[in-house]
């Protein structure tokens, strides 16, 4: 071994930039090294990749992209301001950046390449920051092509069935949506409580699709009940499904049929659709998830009255389907709420400031234990819930430890623990589950000219729902298009093109023509018909941490939103926002917390550190994102200094190797 591999692979384990000892006065000749090497991997090239914020995303957004806007990289076109523009670039993939910035469990912040530094980007943050100014200064979106021949039924107006109304038309395709409760916008209505999901904002975002024009609306109306699927089929040219899960689980114990025994989702459908106006002394809900989060939170917050009548009761009413008639001045009283969940606090799937919020407003959170019984009275109601420790066993099904029962006194038990669908009338479409099966592009695996998105495929998250119907409006694209359904890529999201860039600042590579004479030189890198010395892999490869130089980025503590969540006091008809969105200036320094991984976010070190001055900005009239830098390889000695200091992974060496 050379003493100059000895030392540079003495630096990678001390974890220092020191290249030489102390003491030492004779420096190598790096050029030797470098020439024994494959030439083929010794100047550097411009290499995209998408990040692991994209790369997780399940709506598919261009994440880098609207953080880069914020954070002053990316430039506006002329005439549009920096938050207008993010809001473009947001809502490419995602309509509800409003929404989404509130209640997504946002699986991009926990793949954050930042991370590694100090603590992730408040993606969330910024996004509802850019959802709210989109709705304070109305923002619209562009308007809508002309209009092909074919129209889309799509069958459920919750997060999967607008996301698809919206990029269906945005494609120049017309749709109508069907919708079998009052109004549209699904699980974001009606399962997730107001104070999380504000309903005037919802209601906004829902409208701004609507004016694209060309999408019609049926609410009230049930397919396969109240509209025979028959003239749908006739009246349409594709049908897409995205009905949901609306049938919760009951609780698999012995007493949990009793008529108080009642699901998650239909407590928060009928607290969300009015009816539900009070709840009961002793509540127990089992669950974990996000779901019984809101079931607990709600259930301190609506608190119980000591004279109801019996029709009024939680059970009845949602039961029922009617609305309470409880008196305005009736005297509200705190209600004893439990929680249960098999699993330890830091393994529940719920968010975690979601746990800890309903624990602030008083809710009692019992971890480990697993209900093992339901007491009932003479009248099939029941009056308490045994629970006990539980352990594992080898299939991962919860068993009761012995001697560890411990008995919870209840008037109301809510099972919140999975979601099933709810296919009456159209039994022959879902397979012994009720679910719809799918093939790769979400088309019906046994229906022609049907498609499907959303929860009716797999019970996921709201943000899921709108990525698949992002994608099945491709296939529907394709299907009237009659064009061979191509392989999805390896990283499928919406990622920054640069040609379209180039587009947008009058920069596109010019037509390119043919030479005549067959022997004629045809090099790339003074060429303008090509993208010379850059390569894009956004596609196929999600670019670590390992391949950044983690040592450029300070550390810089994550501004983290405010929240405006009650006290056990104070919850009981408390429905405030409770989230204090970011002020503009706030949203500019969280998103510059973004490191820009995979992508140049001209820091210039590069160019610095280059040696030969081999590495040079590329002419103001001339640059653009991705574009910021360039290689003059007469003068490139392949010393790998600029790939080592570029802090996102972008250089790479090997010309594309």
């Amino acid at each position: 071994m050379t003493k100059l591999e000895k030392t540079i692979n003495l630096m990678k384990e001390e974890n220092t930039y020191k290249r030489y000892s102390e003491g030492d006065h004779q420096y190598s000749d790096f050029s030797e090294a470098i020439f024994e090497q494959d030439t083929s991997h010794k100047c550097p090239t411009y290499v995209h990749k998408t990040p692991p914020c994209q790369g997780s995303c399940p709506s598919g957004e261009d994440i880098r992209g609207w953080l880069q806007i914020i954070k002053g990289i990316e430039q506006p076109p002329q005439d549009m301001s920096m938050s207008e523009y993010a809001f473009r670039r947001s809502t490419t993939a995602n309509p509800f950046p409003s929404q989404m910035g509130r209640v997504c469990p946002a699986p991009c912040q926990s793949g954050c390449n930042r991370n590694e530094v100090d603590d992730y980007v408040g993606i969330n943050a910024v996004e509802q920051f850019i959802g709210d100014k989109a709705i304070e200064e109305g923002y619209s979106f562009d308007a809508a092509p002309k209009l092909n021949k074919e129209r889309v039924a799509i069958i459920g107006g919750g997060p999967a069935g607008l996301s698809a109304a919206y990029q269906l038309r945005k494609m120049g395709y017309a749709s109508t949506v069907f919708e079998e409760r009052k109004e549209l916008g699904g699980m974001m209505r009606y399962g997730i409580p107001g104070y999380r999901t504000p309903r005037d904002l919802l209601d906004k975002e829902i409208e701004r699709i609507i004016n694209l024009g060309d999408i019609e609306v049926v609410t009230g109306k049930r397919v396969g009940k109240d509209l025979p699927l028959d003239d749908i089929e006739k009246s349409h040219d594709a049908v897409l499904w995205t009905i949901g899960c609306w049938n919760g689980k009951a609780i698999p114990v012995e007493g949990g049929d009793a008529t108080n025994c009642i699901t998650g989702v239909d407590f928060l459908e009928a607290f969300c659709d009015g009816r539900l106006k009070v709840g009961s002394k002793k509540v127990i809900c089992v669950g974990g998830g996000d779901t019984s989060i809101d079931v607990v939170s709600v259930a301190r917050r609506l608190g119980h009255i000591s004279k109801m009548n019996e029709q009024d009761t939680p059970e009845n009413i949602v039961h029922g389907y009617v609305a309470q008639d409880v008196s305005e001045s009736a005297a509200k009283e705190g209600a004893v709420v439990t929680l249960t969940s098999l699993f330890a606090k830091e393994e529940m799937t719920a968010a975690e400031q979601e746990v800890n919020d309903a624990m602030h407003e008083g809710v009692t959170i019992l971890n480990g234990v697993m209900p093992v019984k339901i007491e009932k009275d003479e009248n099939n109601k029941a009056i308490a819930m045994v629970v006990a420790e539980c352990t594992f066993d080898e299939n991962n099904i919860p068993v009761p430890v012995e001697g560890t029962e411990k008995r919870i006194e209840a008037d109301l038990i809510v099972a919140a623990i999975g979601q099933s669908p709810d296919i009456e009338g159209l039994d022959d479409l879902g397979n012994e589950r009720g679910f719809f099966e799918v093939d790769d592009y979400y088309r019906h695996k046994t229906k022609e000219g049907h498609f499907v998105a959303g929860d009716i495929i797999r019970p996921h998250l709201l943000t899921t729902a709108i990525g698949q119907g992002s994608i099945v409006s491709q296939t529907i694209k394709s299907y009237f298009e009659n064009n061979d359904f191509k392989r999805r890529p390896k990283v499928d999201v919406h990622h920054f093109n640069l040609l379209d860039k180039l587009r947008e600042t009058d920069l596109e590579p010019e037509k390119y023509t043919a030479p005549i004479e067959p022997d004629e030189l045809r090099g790339s890198d003074t060429s303008k018909n090509v993208l010379h010395n850059y390569e894009d892999r956004s596609s196929q490869e999600i670019i670590p941490s390992t391949e950044l130089f983690l040592g450029h980025f300070k550390h810089e503590v994550r501004l983290k939103r405010g929240e405006d969540v009650p006290s056990g006091d104070e919850v009981i008809d408390n429905y405030k926002d409770r989230i204090i969105g970011l002020t503009e200036e706030e949203a500019i320094k969280e998103a510059s917390r973004c490191m820009s991984c995979g992508m140049c976010f001209e820091c210039d070190n590069c160019v610095i550190y280059c040696p030969q001055d081999a590495v040079f900005r590329v002419k103001k009239d001339e640059a653009t994102l991705g574009r910021y830098v360039d290689t003059d390889y007469n003068k490139c000695i392949g010393c790998h200094i600029c790939a080592d200091v570029c802090p996102t992974g972008y250089i790479k060496m090997g010309l594309g190797e």
